[in-house]
């Protein structure tokens, strides 16, 4: 079954879950979706960081100030069919500890809702489940995939689905990634060796991705390079 929405959820710091949003994003929109990124990882900020030009409002204030969603997204300039839009969050500390109140948390879900009825498909790059953003994106998204580099996984995953468990938001999918196999793994991905987006270059990354998407979001997506990918097919 299709859905609309995914949280992405690192099970640590440093997973590769914002780089592996990105690649599920492009392979989309490449496939004829139009797909929005929204950002549950305000520490760290790493999606702004892939994000070049002005960002304002970002995903905080978007929260905070009850900004549509629309008004606060940035269009990737990509080949593809479909459209990517992003919503980095990128502010200063005082915003951030803002933009993490239950209030803000539950303006986050709403930014979510209305971007799943403008988009194809929504992704989340959310963090551990640690504050009520990531909490709100794990409970408003259709699905939630954990994602875990291979070094921690052993003892992150399981850790990760407790909580995710313990907040009403089980895991569909759990994603490591710099490996090609792993036993706590539903599905892996290799380490990216070319620029983001790998997938436009990379089969191997792109097969890779294209398994992400088929078990964790319910899409089946073209991988083949030729004249053109078709769009996207539910199954």
């Amino acid at each position: 079954m299709t859905s609309d929405s995914l949280a992405l959820v690192g099970a640590a710091g440093g997973t590769g879950t914002t780089r592996l949003t990105l690649e599920c994003a492009t392979l989309l929109a490449r496939n004829g979706r139009d797909v929005a990124v929204l950002d549950a990882a305000y520490a760290t900020q790493g999606l702004a960081d892939h994000t070049p030009g002005r960002i304002e409002p970002d995903m905080t204030a978007a929260c905070i100030d009850d900004v549509p969603i629309r008004d606060a997204l940035v269009d990737r300039d990509i080949e593809a069919a479909g459209r990517l839009a992003v919503c980095p969050a990128r502010a200063p500390f005082e915003q951030l500890a803002r933009a993490k109140t239950p209030e803000a948390a539950e303006a986050f879900e709403r930014r979510l809702d209305e971007a799943t009825r403008a988009f194809d498909h929504v992704l989340v790059d959310t963090p551990p489940v640690a504050a009520n953003q990531a909490v709100a994106a794990a409970n408003a998204a259709d699905r939630v995939a954990i994602v875990c580099d291979e070094g921690r996984a052993m003892d992150a995953v399981p850790r990760m689905r407790d909580r995710l468990e313990d907040v009403g938001a089980p895991a569909d999918a759990t994603v490591v990634t710099h490996t090609a196999d792993h036993p706590d793994a539903d599905l892996t991905v290799p380490t990216f060796e070319t620029d983001s987006p790998a997938v436009t270059a990379d089969g191997t990354v792109r097969e890779a991705v294209a398994e992400v998407l088929e078990t964790a979001l319910g899409v089946e997506v073209e991988v083949e390079e030729g004249d053109g990918l078709r769009e996207a097919l539910p199954f």
